[in-house]
C-alpha cells in the first residue's frame, strides 16, 4: 500500500506538471522523474528509485547536487545576517567570488579584466556580451558558427545555430564528423579557417567588418563538438588583426569541465571577452561578463539588472570556484574523459549505431546513426595545403564509420530509444546536436571511478538493447 501511494503522489504531480506548465517545457517531457532528494551524482525520486545523473543541470553542477563546501557557504550566508539581495553595490561576498575569479583565470586576460554582472542566466550574459562589443567599436554585425547555441533570448538566438538575423553572418565550425565541407580533419579546419578570412576581406562578400566573433570551444548543444586547438588560435590571429573583438562562451565549458579550468586554456587563446554562467554559480543563478579593460567604454546603466547581485549564488560560487581549484578536479576530468573516450570508443565498434564517440574532459557525446544505411560517400583528399595545425583539439573520433567514407543518417528516434533505455536503468543522459541524435554525458567532476563504471555500464546495456531491437530509424 505505501509503495502504492508514493507511486500516486509521483504521478499526480507529474499529471499537475503536464496540465499547468508551459508546452515549451523541455527536459520533463523526456525524464519523468520527480526529484526529492539528491546528494553528488544522485538523485532519488518521488517515486523511490534512484538515477545516476549524468545531466547535471545541463553541466551547472560541477560538484553534484548539494556538495557540502556549497551548502556551507550558503548556509553561512543565511546565519549571517547579509543582505540576500544587494543590486550591483559591494558587499564582502561579492568581493570573495571577484577574487576568487580572477585567480582562477588565464593571467594574461586577468590583468587587464574588467566583470560585469548580468541578469542569472548565461543568455543574459551573451546579452551583455553582444552589447559591450557594439558599443565598443561603434559597429552592428556579429560573427558567429554553425551548430552554435548560445541561449533563449533575443540577441542570444541569433548568434545560435538556428537563426536566420541578418546581422548575424554565419561561419562554418569544424567537425571530424559531419564537417560541412565533406573532408573532416586538418583540412576541413583549413577550409573553415580560410571561408573566415574570405568573408571578411573580400570586398563583395557583403559583410561589413563586425562588431565581434563569438564561439564556443567546445559546442555543447550543437552536439558535443570540440573546436581544433589551432583553429582556436586561428580565429583569434584572424580576429586579433582586424580588430575584431572575439567573445569565448565559456558558459557550459568553464570551471574545469574540458579538462582545464576555462576551456581557452587548451589552446592558450586570450579571448577579449568570456562569457560565464552554469557552474559558477555553485547550482545557483548567476552571469557574468569578463573583459578586456580596453572594452570598458560603455556608460552607467548601460547593462543592468535587478538580480544581478545574488549573494548566495556568489558565495556558492566562490566555494565551487576554490574546491575546483584546489583539489585539481580539471585534471580529474581530462584523465577520468579520456577513459571514458576510450572505453565509448570500443563499444562504437561493437555497434554499428554508434556513428561517433567525441567530447574533451567530461563533456561527451554519442552520435548515433541509421545502420541500415549507407554511409554518405566521401568526397576525395582536399588539395595539399598549409593546415591549421597538427592538433584535433579533442580526443580523436571515434566509431563503427570507416574513414575512408562519410557520415550515415543521424538517428534521432535511436537516440531518444537509448535515453529512455538509460533511464528505465537508473541513468540520467541527454540530447543534442543535430536532429537530436548525440546522446550527451555531463556527470559532475566529482563522480568517482566506480561511479564512472556503473555510467558506462549502463549506458553500454542501452545501447545494446536497443541495437537487439532497434527503433526504424529515418532522415529527419
Amino acid at each position: 500500500m505505501a509503495t502504492r501511494g508514493v507511486r500516486s503522489a509521483h504521478e499526480g504531480i507529474l499529471r499537475r506538471q503536464s496540465a499547468r506548465e508551459s508546452a515549451a517545457r523541455t527536459y520533463a517531457r523526456a525524464l519523468p522523474i520527480v526529484p526529492v532528494r539528491a546528494r553528488g551524482l544522485t538523485i532519488e525520486g518521488a517515486d523511490g528509485r534512484r538515477y545516476l545523473d549524468c545531466l547535471s543541470g545541463a553541466g551547472t553542477l560541477a560538484l553534484g547536487h548539494n556538495h557540502p563546501v556549497v551548502l556551507e557557504a550558503i548556509r553561512k550566508v543565511l546565519d549571517s545576517g547579509a543582505p540576500l539581495h544587494a543590486l550591483d553595490l559591494a558587499t564582502p561576498v561579492k568581493d570573495a567570488f571577484t577574487s576568487e575569479l580572477f585567480r582562477t583565470l588565464p593571467p594574461a586576460f586577468a590583468d587587464r579584466a574588467r566583470v560585469q554582472f548580468c541578469g542569472p542566466a548565461g543568455t543574459d550574459a551573451v546579452e551583455a556580451a553582444l552589447k559591450l562589443v557594439r558599443i565598443a567599436t561603434g559597429r552592428d554585425g556579429i560573427l558567429a558558427f554553425t551548430g552554435a547555441y548560445h541561449g533563449m533570448t533575443a540577441g542570444a538566438l541569433e548568434v545560435s545555430g538556428g537563426a536566420t538575423d541578418v546581422r548575424v553572418t554565419r561561419l562554418p565550425y569544424p567537425h571530424d564528423y559531419r564537417c560541412p565541407f565533406g573532408v573532416g580533419g586538418e583540412n576541413g579546419a583549413e577550409l573553415a579557417a580560410r571561408w573566415t578570412e574570405s568573408v571578411l576581406d573580400d570586398a563583395k562578400s557583403g559583410v561589413p567588418l563586425p562588431a565581434g566573433m563569438i564561439l564556443e570551444p567546445v559546442q555543447g548543444e550543437g552536439g558535443v563538438n570540440p573546436a581544433p586547438d589551432a583553429w582556436m588560435r586561428r580565429m583569434r590571429q584572424i580576429t586579433e588583426s582586424r580588430s575584431i573583438p572575439l567573445i569565448a562562451d565559456e558558459v557550459q565549458t568553464g570551471v574545469g569541465r574540458t579538462g582545464r579550468f576555462w576551456a581557452v586554456e587548451h589552446s592558450g587563446v586570450i579571448p577579449d571577452v568570456m562569457v560565464l554562467s552554469k557552474a559558477i554559480g555553485g547550482s545557483l543563478p548567476l552571469a557574468v561578463v569578463v573583459y578586456r579593460d580596453e572594452l570598458d567604454v560603455w556608460p552607467p546603466g548601460a547593462h543592468a539588472g535587478t538580480f544581478r547581485g545574488n549573494q548566495l549564488a556568489m558565495a556558492a560560487g566562490t566555494a565551487t570556484l576554490a574546491y575546483v581549484r584546489e583539489n585539481r578536479l580539471a585534471e580529474r576530468a581530462a584523465s577520468l574523459g579520456t577513459r571514458m573516450l576510450a572505453q565509448l570508443g570500443a563499444l562504437a565498434d561493437e555497434f554499428p549505431c554508434i556513428g561517433d564517440v567525441r567530447g574533451r574532459g567530461l563533456m561527451i557525446g554519442i552520435e548515433l546513426v541509421d545502420p541500415e544505411s549507407a554511409p554518405e560517400p566521401a568526397l576525395p583528399d582536399a588539395p595539399d595545403a598549409p593546415p591549421v595545425g597538427a592538433d584535433s583539439g579533442g580526443a580523436p573520433s571515434s566509431g563503427a564509420d570507416s574513414a575512408d567514407a562519410g557520415p550515415r543518417p543521424a538517428a534521432p528516434l535511436l537516440a531518444a530509444a537509448v535515453q529512455r533505455e538509460c533511464l528505465r536503468r537508473g541513468l540520467i543522459v541527454e540530447l543534442g546536436g543535430r536532429h537530436e541524435s548525440v546522446v550527451r554525458l555531463l556527470p559532475p567532476l566529482t563522480i568517482s571511478d566506480e561511479q564512472t563504471s556503473a555510467v558506462l555500464d549502463r549506458l553500454a546495456d542501452a545501447v545494446a538493447a536497443v541495437a537487439r531491437e532497434p527503433v526504424r530509424a529515418v532522415r529527419p
